[in-house]
């Protein structure tokens, strides 16, 4: 068949390019246009190999083989198929598996079906040579493609160029079209402030004892319709009660041992016992407790699961596939959507909206089980990255505030 495809390492293609701008190869470094990128790839195969593409296949490597956000733009992308490997740490360095394989039984099959007549390597790695020679036996012109690298030397295998028919270097100006790199703080430098939304809730007051069905202490809307921040203290906050936590401290989303220690300000209630466990939630499940830190009515709030239909699920899974492309925000913000639009009563939106910034601690935890299917909340450099919990309930928030307007306007009058 006269036509090319494309097969992309995305761990050489993207490392190689992070030396190359950046001057190490940790992708962290970089930021991608996975968009402008398809399209660049496109439009080069087709010029270098003067035949129309058929696919381009990228293989990338993903913990427990979840596709990350980036490989579920990418999918649904025209003429895109993704292919994962795992994804695993050794000796503190990552490391994919089953990549390699994957390469090079496409590319073996690709050949031996006579799918195409020219095939595009984007890789480095010597372990497709065998591969590559078994293409050529079968017809298939193989064109190689390198990344330009940082120190002008070879950064592919040498009997990986010497078998390819052609032979392409991407060089820095190809490359920053659809990469560029990010700017490095330096050790004194202070970190990036978090986005108009996630600092809303970072700095939203911890609630009074017996507020959860009284005013905020900031508005529900993190931002106004220009990015603004549009919430701010409805009064100076109280001198705290002993036994609260400090309120000239940092501030930051209340916790479970926060809440606790508020409730037990204010109650006659005995403290926990040693070795007690409160959990807000988690991406895993939640803990129900008791005592007054989850009052009945919010307690007692329908989850999303109880609200959804089964022909509501298949679309909600179809839509999660095809349209959703795992943004943390955006994450926060279909599952409030879809909470919102299913609700019976207007009476439970105005309840959880007068608990911002904490989000019922049942409603949290779905929010939370749903977003894990994105691939967020997973370990990134031996951490569970914040800042995508931050993100995740900031775009909870944002919608929910959208849906309230009668109740954002009482609050703004207190």
């Amino acid at each position: 068949m006269d036509r090319c495809v494309v097969l992309v390492d995305a761990g050489y293609l993207l490392g190689a390019a992070a030396s190359l701008l950046a001057g190490e190869p940790a992708r962290s470094r970089i930021s991608v246009d996975h968009a402008a990128l398809i399209q660049e790839l496109r439009e080069r195969a087709e010029a270098d190999t003067e035949q129309p593409l058929l696919r381009i296949y990228w293989f990338d490597g993903a913990p427990d083989r979840v596709p990350q956000p980036e490989h579920r733009r990418l999918r649904v992308m025209p003429r895109v198929t993704v292919r994962l490997g795992a994804l695993t740490r050794s000796d503190g360095r990552w490391a994919q598996k089953g990549v390699d394989a994957a390469m090079h039984a496409e590319l073996t099959e690709l050949a031996r079906n006579r799918a195409c007549s020219d095939i595009v390597l984007v890789t480095g790695d010597g372990d497709l040579l065998p591969g590559l020679m078994d293409a050529k036996e079968h017809g298939v012109a193989v064109h190689l493609w390198a990344v330009q690298a940082a120190d002008g030397d070879y950064n592919q295998s040498e009997d990986l160029v010497a078998e390819a028919d052609e032979r392409r270097v991407l060089d820095r100006a190809w490359i920053t079209r659809a990469v560029r790199a990010k700017e490095l703080i330096g050790p004194c430098a202070p970190p990036p402030a978090p986005g108009p939304e996630i600092a809303a809730i970072l700095s939203a007051p911890l609630p009074e004892s017996g507020a959860h069905g009284g005013s905020r202490g900031v508005t529900a809307s993190p931002t106004s319709a220009n990015g603004s921040t549009a919430g701010t203290p409805a009064a100076a906050p109280a001198a705290p009660a002993p036994g609260a936590p400090d309120a000239t401290g940092p501030k930051g989303v209340p916790t479970p041992k926060d809440l606790a220690g508020l409730g037990r300000a204010h109650t006659s209630q005995p403290q926990q016992p040693a070795g007690a466990t409160l959990r807000w939630s988690s991406d895993r499940g939640w803990v129900e407790r008791g005592g007054p830190l989850e009052p009945p009515e919010t307690a007692s709030l329908p989850t999303l699961a109880q609200l959804t239909s089964a022909e509501q699920r298949w679309a909600d899974r179809e839509e999660d596939i095809t349209a959703v492309s795992g943004d943390p925000f955006e994450v926060g913000q279909v599952f409030a959507r879809r909470w919102t639009e299913r609700l019976s009563s207007a009476t439970h939106l105005q309840q959880v909206s007068r608990e911002y910034p904490r989000i019922p601690h049942r409603i949290d935890g779905e929010l939370l089980r749903y977003a894990a299917r994105f691939g967020l909340l997973a370990h990134k450099d031996d951490q569970i990255d914040e800042h995508d919990r931050y993100a995740i309930r900031a775009g909870f928030w944002r919608e929910v505030d959208t849906r309230t307007p009668s109740d954002r306007a009482a609050s703004d009058d207190t």
